[in-house]
């Protein structure tokens, strides 16, 4: 064996001699050894409550006048005066169109004198009816002859009725030259102006909408229409309405229609409420929000909304016994205006946590933020101690 094997086995063996030191010989260090427990995780927590809630549903609607009419002539004319302000307010009997009357008041003037002329005839012909009848009893003429006097005062009777019926159409197209609001309400724009040849039953002139009260229309889910029913028959439903937006003053109604079947297209009922609408604030066609109060539950349990949870099988909560977080299946409830009802699964007084729910683990230790105290564990506003 030359010098260059000799180095050659040597260098091999002072490998093999540090592997075994490293992996075999050498000292282990103890992997059974108790691992730190991780801190516990800072939370939010409420109690639950009980207390009343409502049952509430909520759905769009849109405002709907409680009467309107489009107003047309009733006679040709023209068009002489147009007095209202567009979008004022009229009361009943408020003029809103005149037309010129020059036409109408000849033909009452014509009809008039038609009228007297025929009164005329007919009282000359009651006094032939009866000076022939007194020539009659003296023999002086036959019984045909006086018939024949009397059928043509009779003529003349019908004669002075047609003229009568005649005055009176007269008179009315004169009156339909004035178009009045046949209620208050709140006028439209202006469809003719001064000097428009109106035609009969054809040309829309205005607009007239009730505005007080006001009619809400909206539609519910048919899966809602059970409740909706039960409640109108135990007389608790409420209704209110609201500028989108603007909830603070709520329009409190009543229904006044239920449309009696279904929309086979939509799957809705169409429902109609009545609002007060003392101020006319609220126009026909304006979307409305609309609350409607089925039912209250008395002493519900109650949690804040943020507290539940949702998860493969459901909502759930954490519910904390002691300083440990339990996962807490629940049934839930109604949710609204942030404060969410727990139907099952959770009583009164239980410690809930509403915030800090991602870094928690069932059976997970935690610590109750004060408040006012940073996720991180320092007060907000100051910097956390460092380590």
């Amino acid at each position: 064996m030359n010098i260059r094997s000799l180095l050659l086995l040597s260098l091999a063996l002072g490998i093999a001699a540090g592997a075994a030191y490293k992996f075999g010989g050498a000292p282990r260090e103890d992997n059974t050894a108790s691992k730190k427990p991780p801190p516990p995780t800072p939370v939010t927590v409420a109690q639950a409550v009980a207390r009343d809630m409502p049952v509430v549903l909520e759905v769009v609607g849109r405002g709907e006048a409680y009467e309107s009419v489009t107003l047309k002539s009733r006679v040709d004319g023209q068009v002489l005066e147009v007095p209202f302000s567009e979008g004022q307010r009229v009361a009943k009997g408020d003029v809103l169109i005149r037309l010129d009357t020059a036409d109408f008041k000849a033909k009452v003037a014509q009809a008039e004198a038609n009228l007297a002329r025929d009164q005329a005839l007919l009282k000359k012909a009651r006094a032939d009816v009866e000076r022939y009848q007194a020539l009659k009893a003296q023999g002086f003429v036959s019984e045909e002859k006086v018939a024949e006097v009397h059928a043509a005062a009779e003529a003349n009777a019908a004669v002075v009725e047609a003229d009568k019926a005649t005055l009176e159409l007269a008179r009315l197209q004169l009156s339909y030259a004035t178009l009045h609001a046949p209620f208050a309400g709140m006028v439209g724009d202006k469809r003719v102006h001064t000097g428009a040849a109106v035609k009969v039953n054809d040309t829309e002139l205005v607009t007239v909408n009730r505005v007080q009260p006001l009619y809400v229309t909206f539609a519910v889910a048919e899966k809602h229409i059970p409740a909706l029913r039960a409640a109108l028959a135990a007389k608790r439903l409420r209704v209110e309405a609201f500028v989108p937006g603007d909830h603070k003053q709520p329009r409190t109604g009543v229904i006044r229609f239920v449309d009696p079947a279904v929309d086979a297209a939509t799957g809705t009922l169409r429902v109609k409420a009545e609002l007060t609408n003392t101020d006319a604030a609220l126009a026909p066609g304006q979307f409305l929000d609309v609350t409607l109060v089925l039912d209250t539950l008395r002493d519900a349990v109650t949690v804040p909304a943020e507290a539940v949870q949702q998860g493969p099988d459901g909502p759930f909560v954490y519910a904390l016994k002691g300083e440990e977080a339990g996962m807490r299946k629940v049934t839930l409830g109604p949710v609204r205006e942030g404060v969410a009802v727990i139907a099952k699964g959770l009583a009164t007084g239980e410690t809930v946590v509403t915030d800090g729910h991602s870094r928690l683990v069932p059976g997970g230790k935690v610590k109750i933020k004060t408040p006012g105290e940073k996720p991180g564990g320092a007060p907000t506003g100051k910097p956390a101690k460092q380590g």
